[in-house]
């Protein structure tokens, strides 16, 4: 049995991607965690542990440590008087928007402390001529001034200096190195120059550019604190959909509690208008309910007495009473956030790149800094031009915008697909479903509705026992302990025609081939002709009528009793309305479409031929589906299943991408990598889309950060002096830097305009 447990944890501090890497590194060298993924996009930390080597404190210790903020963020925690998901939204939603004041407060300050810097730098490129009294006080406002931004900045210094010291540097290093080499730079010039020293340096300054560098970089991490707020608003708007009161009826009497204080079992009262507060069965009532929020079914659904509610619904007409079940982290509304949380929590291929990338990132960009300073200096630049070269390297790279490509677009779309009823459990599934090329659907339960039904019996030739009466009689007797669709079709048929059943013993499954039983001492066999094959029972008589059954689309099953047959049922499932439509769409994006069923292939050709499938796979049993999928895709294939995610869980493991369908209860015990919420079939085409067009738009941003970087870099170093005579002003790069960052967030923000 698993002992891990799991941690989440809100982080404040996160700046690129090389704090993302520097975080994981470090605590996975502790003893006793197992696994550490941080998603910079929400700032959350998620943490494996072994809690019997180590314990919360301590990670957080650690974190705290290397220089981070840390308060807890657990989506299991339980909160007194509230429900979890308001507690949670709200708690989120003021952690921000102080994130937002504070960065906000910061920029405005140094902005105003900056601006009279650029009255300077302004006059002096265009020689506007300045008062006496300013001109005499210049450097000591100039020195004072850019003073002051830096320590509304200080936070950057401070974390830069630590990076630097813990040898391992991050965008804070840069922006330190870069701002503190033109501060000190300038304030030696102003010393000398104050004590009318000698030094044979360009009387250069900047002052400006160390202010603006730093109030550009404030500029930018507003922006994106408030940019990057926006891309998780669908999976906010999650945790606020619940009801925060319910009406129980406890001792005959009406009484409105809190959400929390709801207990299993209590009788819950839903008036038109009104929320249902938790999941649960209705007892009394008759209304439509709008379950959009929940599976994005946009018409109201039917309730009546023994129906299901899913918590956070709306009632629209009628009255409900229900028997409350699932309460707390149990309601399927909590389970679709949890897997959300937990999605978010991984990490995608692209995101690992990018954080490696950016880690090393870093200590490359020093260097090339400090190259470029030493090549002027050797090419006989004056120091103010190497100096100013060296900053304008370590400003403009960016391993923020690389850091923020994956995550935003991957909590973008994750957060629009739930908000549909797709589940996106594993990230990676984002970018595998775009190169999916076969899609393979389960029959029973996903292509047909689950619901069979008995069409025909056959009495076989002229037995005495063969009546339509006492061929169901013997066949429910045997399939009253089975929990097989077509089992319950037949004990179904039977209690239509209000049959006395039979008691059976030594009851036994033979899985994807029948059942067998003692009745009376006599062996009743009940199943496919393989069944009866194995103990020699010859089927050659009843061939054509099998034939005919099985091409009609029909599940034909053999009653036989000793070596004789007594007759034949034949069991037909309805397609669902959506299977054709569906089929036909995934074709039309180029996509084969199979089916694989335990039915023989006359019953599974008759299936394909009614829907358009390419291909059938049939007698498959239900052990040996994964190993068919595992045959596709040795082919070069890349597949996606589509089964219940209970009975197809190995099928579902080994394809590429893994679709449960479901009617949403136990969502979380889903295989899946990706779960419907609904029973539509549509939905795969939907969540293929989105997938296909999620990972598009990571690789767009990955594309515009690499981009950058590869273009503005080598310009700061000064490639285009030696033709133009130009050098990029450190001020304009940090302009360019920050403006990275918010772009690529900018672009993700598009996303919602996407149509699914």
């Amino acid at each position: 049995m698993d002992s891990n447990q799991k941690l989440n944890l809100k982080v404040s501090g996160i700046h690129c991607a090389s704090c993302v890497l520097k975080i994981e590194k470090a605590l996975k060298k502790e003893e006793g965690i197992i696994s550490a993924n941080v998603n910079f996009a929400l700032g959350t930390l998620a943490v494996e542990f072994n809690p019997e080597k180590t314990s919360p404190d301590k990670i957080k210790d650690k974190v705290k440590d290397i220089g981070y903020g840390v308060t807890e963020n657990n989506p299991d925690a339980v909160y007194p008087g509230e429900d979890r998901q308001h507690k949670h939204s709200k708690t989120d939603s003021s952690q921000n928007n102080q994130e937002i004041i504070s960065a906000k407060k910061k920029f405005w300050i140094a902005l105003a402390l900056g601006l009279p810097l650029l009255y300077f730098a302004i006059s002096d490129i265009f020689k506007i001529p300045i008062s006496q009294i300013l001109e005499n006080y210049a450097l000591f406002i100039q020195f004072g001034l850019s003073t002051l931004v830096i320590f509304a900045g200080r936070n950057i210094w401070k974390n830069g200096i630590k990076e630097l010291f813990s040898l391992n540097p991050g965008m804070d290093s840069l922006i330190f190195l870069g701002t503190a080499v033109a501060y000190f730079y300038s304030l030696f010039i102003s010393a000398t120059n104050f004590l009318n020293i000698e030094t044979g340096l360009a009387e250069y300054l900047y002052y400006d550019s160390a202010a603006f560098i730093l109030i550009f970089i404030l500029l930018g991490r507003y922006l994106e604190i408030l940019t990057r707020g926006k891309t998780n608003e669908a999976i906010k708007k999650l945790m606020g959909l619940s009801a925060k009161m319910a009406t129980v009826i406890r001792s005959g009497r009406e009484e409105k509690i809190p959400i929390a204080e709801v207990k299993v079992g209590d009788i819950v009262l839903v008036k038109p208008g009104e929320k249902i507060p938790v999941d649960g069965t209705v007892t009394e009532g008759y209304s439509g309910v709008d379950e959009k929020v929940i599976t994005g079914e946009s018409v109201p659904v039917e309730k009546k007495k023994g129906n299901l509610v899913i918590g956070a619904t709306i009632n629209k007409t009628g009255v409900l009473k229900f028997k409350a079940e699932k309460i707390g982290s149990e309601t399927m509304l909590a389970q679709i956030i949890k897997v959300v949380e937990e999605a978010l929590g991984g990490k995608a291929r692209y995101q690992v790149l990018a954080d490696k990338i950016a880690f090393y990132f870093v200590p490359v960009v020093i260097l090339i800094a400090f190259l470029s300073f030493a090549f002027w200096l050797i090419t006989g630049q004056p120091l103010s031009f190497a100096v100013s070269s060296l900053i304008t390297v370590l400003i403009i790279a960016c391993p923020c915008a690389l850091g923020l490509a994956t995550p935003t677009a991957i909590v973008m779309g994750t957060g629009m697909a739930a908000q549909r009823g797709i589940l996106i459990k594993d990230v990676n599934a984002l970018e595998k479903a775009e190169k999916l090329n076969t899609i393979v659907f389960d029959k029973t339960g996903t292509l047909t509705g689950g619901e069979p039904m008995v069409t025909d019996i056959i009495p076989a030739g002229s037995n005495q026992w063969a009546v339509d009466s006492k061929i169901i009689q013997l066949a429910a007797s045997v399939e009253k302990n089975s929990e097989h669709p077509l089992a319950q079709a037949i004990v179904e048929k039977a209690k239509q025609e209000n049959i006395e059943l039979e008691k059976v013993d030594k009851f036994k499954v033979i899985p994807g081939k029948g059942v067998e039983a003692l009745l009376k001492g006599k062996k009743i066999y009940l199943g496919t002709r393989k069944l009866l094959a194995e103990n020699d029972i010859s089927t050659d008589k009843i061939e054509n009528k099998l034939e005919k059954l099985e091409n009609q689309g029909k599940t034909a099953v053999i009653l036989a009793q000793g070596k004789s047959i007594l007759g034949i049922l034949a069991i037909a499932d309805t397609l669902k309305e959506t299977a054709r439509e569906t089929v036909s769409s995934l074709q039309s994006m180029g996509k084969k479409v199979f089916i694989i069923t335990g039915d023989n292939g006359r019953v599974g050709k008759a299936i394909a031929k009614k829907v358009g499938a390419n291909k059938v796979l049939a007698e498959v049993l239900p052990q040996e589906k994964s190993a068919e999928i595992k045959k596709i895709q040795e082919k070069g294939n890349t597949v996606a299943m589509i089964g219940d995610g209970i009975n197809d869980a190995p099928a579902l493991a080994q394809a590429d991408v893994g679709i449960a369908l479901g009617s949403g209860t136990d969502i979380a015990m889903e295989t899946g990598s990706i779960v419907l919420v609904k029973d539509d079939l549509r939905d795969v085409v939907r969540a293929i889309k989105l997938s296909g067009f999620t990972s598009r738009k990571i690789k767009q941003n990955l594309f515009w950060a690499f981009f950058y970087n590869v273009v503005t870099i080598p310009v700061a170093a000064g490639v285009l002096y030696p033709l133009t005579g130009w050098l990029l002003n450190p001020s304009i790069a940090a302009a360019a830097m920050a403006f990275s960052s918010v772009s690529v967030v900018l672009n993700t923000l598009l996303m919602k305009r996407y149509k699914f």
